[in-house]
């Protein structure tokens, strides 16, 4: 007679990302289940018999270990209540390797295994072992991309003006992916403003909203739970204070893009504020000592920069009866009234020829691409030296900045790039001619030197506004453009061919609202102009 096998004590673990679809009544999790049953099943001459007790997460994501379910599996694991953990697929129980071996290592500690009944490796092997680790390193490069997508999509949606989700803030409340004015809230938001441009402090403005019993905003979670509805302490104010959503715009990362909601106050009452805000912030507490300024301060290039005779440059600054601060980097012997050879001393603006310097690292990824305002820390550790002659900017790399081999698919076609075993030199076409009343710094070819964003507001707003209007046609909300038309009280005609903007090729949408759109796309050319459908004929149209 043959030996009664070891009886082999399995659990059923399950798992899904979203809550979406687990109010059917038969969901991914009973598929995964019944899958993992019928596999339990097949070993049944194995001994193998399913536990009591259910182990489904739906609605948690594999990236992290915080799930309930999970824990109260490793919890029995350690009780010795489970032999074996049977899932549908590896990434079901986790999708991280630092997870994962944290699983296995308890698992291994209990003698406890587990078995993905889609995925055939053993992993008592070293080469089952890889196999798994292969498996879990595409389903971590899986999570990862999947949520670099989901910010592009974000940072996408922000910049066409609209209400990603968040905390509402007071004033507001959520339609679709736009806010709505909550009018008793946006009254106290406007007295906020007020009372702290008469009060001028935070602290005061504090009490005296505490005393009149002005509270945080109230709201209520899924789960129904009520939130908020607490006296306002100073980080909300100064939050609220700083908030760009109140005059209409979306902040994003450091920047704001004009939103699709109405504003609840002005430009002039806002930047008020921000001006007393920042006087303030400067103001020290007493007895506390002045930070020492850093030695770069007001002239990011002081002790870098050199002109074409290898003279050096000192920063020199002036103010004029406007107010407004002109400052330049002058050849020192030009300072002195020495005379020079010809095209030897330079006077170049200091704002320009930075610029150049940041653009330039920027593009070689040396920098920072998103900081504003820059921090001058990191470039002046990768530079050596900067040379200003009459035609050019020649910049001196450390020689740890890396392979300058892939340097020169970066800059613009007009650069030069070599080098040595003092680093690498990269030699920008650099020269100075007046436009508009003021001086700018001109490459080769005559064009602008420095590759830098100039916003339309004019086309950027129509854009956030043709999107708003697709929205509602799409929506069903307006029948037709004539209905639109009059909703929004223009002519239908200007509706249609303002509508054009909302139809335009995604890369255009982008160039637009990142201040780089082609010269020849103006909204005076999308207004007049037959603007194709195809996004090809567009960018042949308008310009790359």
């Amino acid at each position: 007679m043959a030996a009664k096998p070891t009886p082999v004590r399995c659990a059923i673990y399950t798992r899904k990302s979203s809550e979406e679809g687990l109010d059917q009544a038969y969901n991914s999790l009973d598929a995964q289940r019944d899958a993992c049953a019928a596999y339990v099943l097949s070993q049944a001459g194995e001994g193998w018999t399913v536990v009591a007790g259910v182990y489904d997460d739906g609605g948690f994501s594999g990236g992290t270990l915080e799930r309930p379910a999970l824990k109260q599996l490793l919890a029995d694991i350690g009780s010795g209540r489970i032999d074996v953990v049977v899932v549908y697929k590896v990434d079901r129980l986790t999708r991280a390797l630092t997870d994962f071996a944290r699983i296995v290592e308890i698992l291994d500690r209990h003698g406890a295994s587990f078995v993905s009944v889609t995925q055939a490796f053993n992993t008592t092997t070293s080469m089952g072992r890889l196999t798994l680790n292969v498996l879990l390193s595409f389903a971590q490069f899986e999570r990862e991309v999947t949520g670099e997508r989901i910010r592009d999509k974000l940072a996408a949606s922000k910049k066409l003006g609209m209400w990603m989700g968040g905390n509402v803030p007071l004033g507001y409340r959520p339609k679709a992916r736009t806010l709505e004015i909550e009018p008793e809230e946006a009254e106290t938001v406007r007295m906020i403003f007020r009372r702290y441009l008469e009060l001028g402090s935070v602290h005061r403005l504090r009490q005296e909203l505490a005393e009149a019993g002005v509270v945080s905003k109230r709201w209520v979670t899924q789960a129904g739970k009520a939130r908020g509805g607490w006296p306002l302490h100073r980080g909300a104010l100064f939050h609220l204070l700083r908030n760009r959503t109140y005059l209409g715009e979306v902040p994003h990362k450091g920047q704001s893009y004009p939103g699709q909601h109405p504003p609840i106050t002005d430009l002039a009452t806002f930047d008020a504020v921000q001006a007393k805000l920042d006087e303030t912030a400067v103001v020290l507490r007493p007895g506390r000592p002045a930070r020492p300024p850093r030695p770069h301060a007001g002239a990011p290039l002081k002790g870098l920069i050199f002109d074409g005779s290898g003279a050096r440059m000192s920063p020199v600054s002036a103010r004029r009866k406007a107010g407004a601060t002109y400052r330049h980097y002058v050849s020192r012997p030009l300072q002195a009234g020495v005379a020079m050879r010809s095209g030897a001393g330079v006077r170049v603006p200091a704002d320009l020829v930075e610029d150049v310097v940041i653009d330039r690292l920027r593009r070689l990824g040396l920098v920072d691409q998103t900081a504003a305002p820059v921090d001058w820390t990191e470039p002046r550790r990768r530079l050596s030296r900067i040379e200003v002659s009459a035609a050019a900017v020649t910049m001196r790399l450390k020689r740890e900045v890396g392979d300058p081999s892939d340097m020169p698919h970066r800059l613009v076609p007009d650069d030069q790039c070599s080098a040595s075993d003092d680093g690498v030199a990269i030699v920008i076409p650099f020269r100075l001619a007046r436009r508009a009343g003021g001086v700018v710094a001109l490459n080769a070819a005559g064009g602008d030197a420095i590759d830098r964003p100039r916003r339309d507001p004019a086309l950027s707003a129509a854009l956030v506004r043709a999107e708003a209007w697709k929205r509602k046609l799409l929506a069903g909300e307006v029948g037709t453009v004539d209905e639109l038309a009059r909703a929004e009280g223009v002519a239908p005609t200007y509706a249609a061919r303002l509508l054009r903007t909302a139809f335009l090729a995604p890369d255009l949408k982008r160039a637009i609202l990142d201040g780089r759109q082609p010269s020849k796309l103006t909204l005076q050319a999308i207004m007049t102009k037959t603007v194709p459908l195809d996004w090809r004929a567009q960018r042949d149209l308008f310009g790359r």
